[in-house]
């Protein structure tokens, strides 16, 4: 969980790490920094925010404007004055919907890294949703009733809303939606109309939007309601009622309609007087809780829960995991979840791809002193595993080359897009000719990710030999080093022809990479 730390003027504890994170966002940059204690708590020392309205440029003419992109890197410039005034040792720096759809995203990120050194990375809607889930969760620690029901989180931003389905405390869906408070305000043109008619227009492109998210995720069903971003923050403070978690708030439904009501009749000037917050935030006021309004109207909730975190925490809490060595289970289940779904979609046989995945990860834990990889890379495997097969879906001919066109063009949720190349890929040499310098598709991958792809499309190929025929449920394995051969005794196996010719065929790759041969034997 993360913390504001009591007592800034003290510094870093001595024998703390120091970590930071970075969000440019549609209407501002934000960076929080922190320090993980040697018990893996994580006090933050300092958030810092600057206004710099990327979202106008991007949703109204689909690029950034060269005084945008010069306020942003001036900002980031000071940024980095404060990280190296606290010597942070890791940083991640994201970007969400402003930049990724700007056409001239790449040069912005080129010269924000010349002029300060920072590596901006552009995360997907899933990634978002990923890292701001994780960190309500957090927030949420011990509070059951979340985790026992079907719980909606909403985070209106800038350019994106984004909804993330929990079942029993596991993500089980999510969605984002071309459906932000700038972007609203850029489509509509509404900045000169009356407040009234304003609210009237933004509701009804917000319900135009709305319904169509209502065909995927079951909102009828949901009993609880979590909102998360600035604006839900600035309800919170007006009319929200403290709960045992420092980070969470509630809003009776009546009281939030009632605010509601009373800001949609001001306009940018006035809800800035009338609350005394900037006009920038005064902006993106109405909007935002409009469409807040609109998806807890669909729910079951009775009272709107907000929590205080935002998608900085959940990066900070990634980072702090790294620093520790701990993982988060629940939102490797997440990723498991997500790719399952996807299987399903593209009606893979699931229990031949639960066994080659499982087969699969006792192989990589096996070779673990072979291929040095770690278990992010072991959670890809299982990931490709799972969904080697979808191309069987558009034709059984040369499906493994329709897999990595329907993987390289899917969201799983939780991995990112570099990620989600590489598990194309490894499922893509999962039969047929392992990797070539002629294929073009696999040379345009960075040389440490091709030595990824490498590593784990070996196991991979193996793994799909083994289960087949009477295996086709997950066998019980042991194995043995035997000089340049790994033995795999396969127990309660009688007849292995069917597996021993598939390894005849696609054993080759294993070999090269590996420098040994499969050998098995009935157990």
């Amino acid at each position: 969980m993360v913390t504001e730390a009591k007592q800034l003027s003290s510094g870093v504890t001595p024998g703390a790490r120091t970590i930071a994170a970075i969000d440019i966002g549609a209407n501002a940059i934000r960076m929080a920094v922190a320090q993980v204690l040697e018990d893996g708590h994580v006090d933050v020392l300092e958030r810092l925010r600057r206004a710099v309205r990327m979202g106008q440029d991007t949703f109204r003419r689909g690029r950034l404007g060269g005084g945008t992109m010069r306020a942003a890197v001036a900002v980031l410039r000071d940024f980095k004055q404060v990280l190296d005034l606290y010597h942070v040792e890791r940083l991640r720096a994201v970007t969400t919907s402003a930049v990724r759809e700007a056409s001239n995203a790449d040069n912005f990120l080129d010269r924000i890294y010349m002029a300060t050194g920072i590596n901006v990375e552009v995360i997907s809607p899933a990634e978002e949703s990923r890292l701001t889930v994780s960190a309500v969760l957090g927030a949420v620690g011990d509070a059951l009733a979340l985790r026992q029901r079907r719980t909606l989180i909403a985070d209106v931003g800038g350019g994106s809303t984004l909804l993330t389905l929990l079942e029993n405390g596991e993500i089980s869906n999510y969605m984002g939606l071309r459906l932000g408070s700038i972007r609203l305000q850029e489509l509509l043109a509404t900045s000169d109309e009356p407040p009234e008619r304003s609210a009237q227009l933004l509701r009804q492109q917000i319900a135009n939007v709305v319904s169509q998210a209502r065909r995927s995720l079951p909102f009828e069903a949901v009993c609880s309601f979590v909102a998360t971003g600035g604006d839900a923050r600035f309800a919170a403070r007006q009319i929200g009622k403290p709960t045992a978690s420092a980070d969470l708030y509630t809003l009776a439904r009546a009281d939030f309609d009632r605010l509601v009501q009373r800001c949609q009749r001001q306009n940018e000037e006035q809800l800035a007087h009338t609350y005394s917050i900037p006009f920038e935030e005064a902006e993106t006021l109405v909007p935002a809780l409009l469409v807040y309004q609109a998806l807890v109207r669909l729910t079951q909730a009775r009272e709107i829960i907000v929590s205080a975190v935002s998608m900085r925490d959940g990066i900070l809490l990634e980072l702090a995991r790294q620093v520790t060595g701990e993982e988060d289970e629940t939102l490797l289940e997440g990723v498991i979840h997500s790719t399952t779904a996807l299987a399903e979609k593209y009606r893979v046989d699931m229990d031949h791809a639960r066994t080659v995945a499982e087969v699969a990860v006792l192989l990589f834990d096996q070779l673990q002193p072979d291929h040095g990889l770690d278990r992010r890379h072991r959670l890809l495997l299982q990931v490709a595993g799972l969904i080697h097969e979808v191309g069987g879906f558009v034709s059984n001919l040369a499906h493994h080359k329709h897999s990595l066109y329907l993987i390289r063009n899917s969201e799983i949720f939780g991995l990112n897009r570099e990620e989600v190349e590489m598990v194309a890929h490894i499922a893509r040499y999962h039969r047929r000719s392992p990797p070539k310098p002629g294929h073009g598709d696999y040379m345009a991958l960075p040389r440490t990710a091709r030595a990824v792809v490498n590593k784990l499309a070996a196991i991979l190929r193996v793994a799909d030999s083994l289960a087949r025929g009477q295996l086709r449920r997950m066998p019980k394995l042991r194995f043995e080093r035997l000089g340049d051969e790994m033995l795999i005794r396969v127990v309660g196996a009688s007849d292995l022809t069917l597996q021993r010719r598939a390894l005849d065929t696609k054993g080759d790759l294993f070999e090269e990479v590996y420098g040994m041969k499969i050998r098995l034997e009935e157990g």
